[in-house]
């Protein structure tokens, strides 16, 4: 899913190409994608754009007449820039929105159809999708630390909350732990000040430096390889292969669809955490130990 560094390229992107520039035409090609009724998809035609922002992991399109174009991609959705005029082909086009300079393609590979576009009226309409997460590069220690706090969670789970933090899943959260080098599973309110200080540290840095690099790779060319596996990240997508800080191998843990990637050795004092179908699995032969689960390897 694309996250904070990711939107912000795609909305960089986006302002330089339409803003000020009117929507000329909206083309559905698919039925599940516009999930809003009150206020038609029609009254957006011709209209102005005059911002663009983010909210959370949605993209907004601030059109004249107090309108709103809400897009969330969810996990799958990805947006292209082609020719004016271009038309929605193959089963992975949800939409089109066509602009004088170029055409915006809308694009889901996945057959789970849940990315999205909303249509609203108004700043009150738009604050209905709102999670109402912390925008973590425009706060305080304090405040960072009153929203890590309000709830007991794990601190994987606190920071992809996005009722708790803005623009954060499951990839970049890998990358903030293992560089404020904490176990993902540690509970939110057994953190000590100088950990929360240091989470709040690796959060924006890495959060900005990916920004910043995703920008140096795309250039002026319209990101087209938004991915949650990027080469460089430390432990995301990355099991099996050497930690960059110390060289262990990084393990993961996985749940239903979701997957936590971390260094046993800088985040968890050297232990293995307990994999819910493996750990069930192996029972008492579960290695606790990167020195275990090496001995394992061995036999």
């Amino acid at each position: 899913m694309p996250e904070y560094p990711d939107i912000t390229l795609y909305i960089e992107h986006l302002r330089s190409r339409v803003l000020n520039e009117p929507l000329e035409e909206v083309r559905l090609a698919s039925p599940f994608f516009l999930r809003s009724v009150e206020v038609p998809i029609g009254a957006a035609k011709g209209k102005r754009v005059v911002e663009l922002r983010r909210l959370g992991k949605r993209i907004v399109v601030a059109l004249e007449d107090d309108l709103f174009l809400v897009l969330h991609l969810m996990i799958a959705g990805r947006l292209r820039w082609r020719p004016r005029g271009t038309k929605p082909a193959g089963k992975i086009a949800l939409a089109t929105f066509d602009f004088p300079k170029g055409t915006l393609l809308i694009t889901e590979v996945s057959s789970k159809k849940r990315a999205s576009l909303h249509v609203v009226r108004g700043e009150d309409g738009l604050r209905a999708h709102d999670p109402g997460g912390l925008d973590v590069l425009d706060t305080d220690l304090g405040r960072f630390r009153e929203a890590l706090v309000r709830e007991s969670h794990t601190v994987k789970r606190a920071l992809t909350d996005p009722r708790l933090f803005s623009g954060i899943g499951n990839a970049y959260s890998d990358e903030i732990l293992h560089a404020a080098r904490l176990s993902p599973v540690k509970l939110t309110r057994s953190l000590d000040e100088e950990e929360v200080r240091r989470l709040f540290d690796a959060t924006r840095r890495t959060l900005i430096d990916w920004a910043e690099r995703l920008r140096r790779e795309a250039g002026e060319r319209f990101p087209e390889k938004v991915t949650a596996f990027h080469e460089g990240m430390a432990v995301h997508g990355r099991y099996g292969k050497p930690c960059p800080a110390c060289g262990a191998p990084v393990a993961r843990i996985v749940h239903a669809d979701n997957e936590t990637n971390y260094c046993a050795r800088c985040q968890t004092g050297g232990r293995l955490l307990a994999d819910r179908a493996l750990s069930r699995l192996l029972r008492q032969d579960w290695p606790r130990t990167l020195e275990e689960m090496e001995e394992l390897r061995r036999r």
